[in-house]
């Protein structure tokens, strides 16, 4: 059972290869400190933070985020050292207060590799501090040991810097606050996943060909590159990155991490001139899901670049077609001579050839993505896996949440045999929002009412998966359909029992399941500010809540909009989340009002189509949405389970 720390009590530490997961109520920067018996820190070196994150034995987070993750080794660490603080700060400039004693208490806990919480701290009792050293990990005659600290500093990090010997701290902690400026500056454009530091870059390119420009862009993860969100929460393309050149094949290793985590497993032993066969969790990270997510997203950028690659190629060969046909015709004696048709011959010739080296280092970048894919997806757990998987006929319910969840698959035109899993970190930061408008393809369907069927559908796919990969008690679905227009939809979920509560229907009960989660916010965020979550109202359900909101805005007053911009802005960071099923051409008597809304929330759709971007080069992906087999029962057996998981639970 995990300790629960005081300010000053310490704890054994079982093992010595760590995490330390912080949670606040707004986005702060952490970092950690490393110093001798006496807790002196002899250097800014030998401090981890957003500009410089890594030091041999632990890794920091890049960007000030409401939940982190640190990565310790303490057998890694540099000798002499004794002692670890753990900081936190609040960065100026991101608007809000920047005290500790205005925003919730900041929670931070000490697990395994396996997720298992050893000792957690929340601190309370802080005021206008800015800064405050949180935990210490110390050792005590040959082991190891976490203390609970909660000092703060009123002055910031400047002045913790100098209470730890630091003669430069002023200029540690102006470094630190400008890289967390430079990464909110950049994140306008959407970030890369949390993994980006990468696991994966590309060799040195082929060369050009001859006259071509361009070249490998710089990668956006540099000290200070913002790490929340995902690459597909772009809404479409953000500039004109300048794409790379097509290169040779693609390098599985990543030079830049400088303290990694534990090595992937190794590759079989290849052929000479062969390529090293794929091997699923081929990634760092501290656990085999955490590999599995990074090189899921490792092969996602993979794609993006070498497509880039070739487009670019492309666009050159085009443009030097063109050049060399206007100055073949820019002379009139060419125009109908034999020389001229040569010429033309001749330059068709070479676009011809370029745009086939072009494509051939395509289809070897794709040959290699595919035998990645065709040993990742049959590895990968029910939270990343397809339904059609067969690792879904051996679901059990899960004791812990995963680090991501499945949404469906992401794909581009030139790889059309190629999907990658779209992943989403857990716990959602934004809504859901299933766009039942009717699909922009020519080719799609028309019936009015099919595009609102499937997007109740799909929704009800997402919550099933959701509801799967929590732990009993931890999470519940709850429904608001005022006309009853997506009872067939739903018949899933009410046959099983894992709703909450029946489906909300009419004026009425749209209206009071709506207060009861705004009261619920309400009630969470004043306890959390308070420092005093233990003051929760006897009985009352911590689970974290779904709302699937049907048919959006009918049945819906003004009062019931303003409470679903409420539960879309503040619900997450407490724990209730927004599924809303909506055509937002339905809503455009509220005019700009609701524009916020929209632009809160993650927007997917029932069928395919190509409203997703990725933050490197900007193509516009191809969102697949999570398909149930036809004339599967995976759906309702893996409801089943949940359910009664659920049931012996609440025993």
């Amino acid at each position: 059972m995990a300790a629960e720390l005081v300010r000053g009590q310490n704890h054994p530490l079982p093992q010595s290869r760590l995490e330390v997961r912080v949670s606040a109520g707004r986005p702060v920067v952490a970092g950690a400190a490393l110093g001798d018996a006496q807790g002196k820190v002899s250097g800014s070196e030998w401090v981890a933070h957003p500009g410089a994150p890594t030091l041999p034995g632990l890794e920091v987070s890049r960007q000030a985020a409401a939940e982190h993750r640190l990565a310790f080794d303490l057998d890694a660490l540099p000798p002499g050292v004794q002692r670890v603080s753990v900081l936190l700060a609040l960065p100026p400039g991101i608007g809000g207060p920047v005290r500790f004693g205005a925003v919730a208490a900041p929670w931070i806990a000490v697990t395994g590799l396996d997720g298992q919480e050893i000792a957690h701290y929340t601190i309370t009792g802080l005021d206008s501090e800015s800064a405050v050293i949180a935990l210490e990990l110390y050792r005590r005659q040959g082991a190891w040991k976490v203390r609970a600290v909660g000092q703060g500093y009123a002055g910031g990090l400047a002045d913790l810097f100098q209470d730890q010997g630091l003669p430069e701290a002023r200029r540690l902690a102006d470094g630190i606050n400008e890289a967390v400026a430079r990464g909110l500056a950049r994140s306008v454009a959407p970030p890369p996943p949390r993994l980006p530091e990468g696991d994966r870059t590309r060799q040195m390119p082929a060369p050009a060909a001859p006259g071509a420009t361009g070249g490998v862009p710089p990668r956006q993860d540099s000290p200070g590159a913002p790490q929340q969100g995902s690459p597909y929460d772009a809404p479409g393309p953000t500039g004109s990155a300048v794409p790379p050149v097509s290169g040779g094949a693609i390098d599985y290793t990543h030079p830049r991490r400088g303290t990694p985590a534990p090595p992937p497993p190794a590759a079989p032993a290849a052929p000479p001139g062969q390529p090293a066969q794929p091997v699923a969790g081929d990634a760092t990270g501290w656990s085999m899901d955490e590999r599995l997510y990074n090189q899921v997203w490792g092969m996602f950028e993979d794609l993006a670049r070498t497509t880039a690659a070739y487009r670019s190629a492309v666009d050159f060969a085009e443009a030097r077609l063109e050049q060399e046909l206007d100055t073949v015709l820019s002379d009139p004696r060419n125009r109908v001579s034999g020389p001229g048709d040569a010429a033309r011959a001749a330059a068709e010739t070479k676009h011809t050839d370029l745009v086939d080296q072009a494509r051939a280092a395509l289809d070897r970048d794709l040959t290699q993505l595919v035998a990645e894919s065709d040993v990742v997806e049959p590895a990968l757990p029910p939270a990343f896996a397809r339904w059609d998987n067969p690792v879904w006929h051996g679901y059990r319910v899960p004791m812990e949440i995963p680090m991501a969840v499945r949404l469906g698959d992401l794909r581009l035109p030139e790889s059309e045999n190629l999907r990658i899993p779209m992943l989403v970190r857990l716990p959602l930061e934004r809504g859901l929002w299933i766009d039942s408008g009717r699909p922009g393809s020519p080719d799609a369907l028309v019936e009015p009412d099919e595009p609102r069927r499937l997007a109740m559908e799909t929704a009800v796919t997402h919550a099933a998966r959701l509801l799967a990969v929590y732990p009993p008690g931890e999470f519940a679905v709850q429904v608001i359909d005022p006309a009853g227009a997506g009872a067939a939809a739903l018949a899933p979920l009410v046959r099983s029992g894992v709703l909450a509560a029946p489906p909300a229907a009419g004026a009425a009960g749209t209206a009071e399941m709506l207060a009861a989660l705004t009261r619920r916010v309400d009630l969470v965020q004043m306890a959390l500010r308070g420092g005093a979550s233990d003051a929760l109202p006897p009985g009352f359900d911590t689970a974290a809540q779904l709302l699937i909101v049907h048919d959006f805005p009918h049945g819906f007053d003004d009062r019931a909009v303003n409470q679903l911009r409420y539960l879309a802005d503040e619900g997450p960071a407490v724990g209730v989340h927004l599924m809303m099923v909506a055509d937002r051409e339905d809503a455009t008597a509220y005019g700009p009002l609701l524009d916020p809304l929209w632009r809160r929330l993650l927007r997917l759709t029932p069928t395919p189509d190509d409203h997703l971007a990725d933050p490197w080069v900007g193509h516009a992906w191809t969102y697949e949405p999570p398909r149930v087999p036809e004339g599967s029962q995976v759906l309702s057996q893996v409801l089943t389970r949940v359910a009664e998981a659920r049931r012996a639970w609440n025993r």
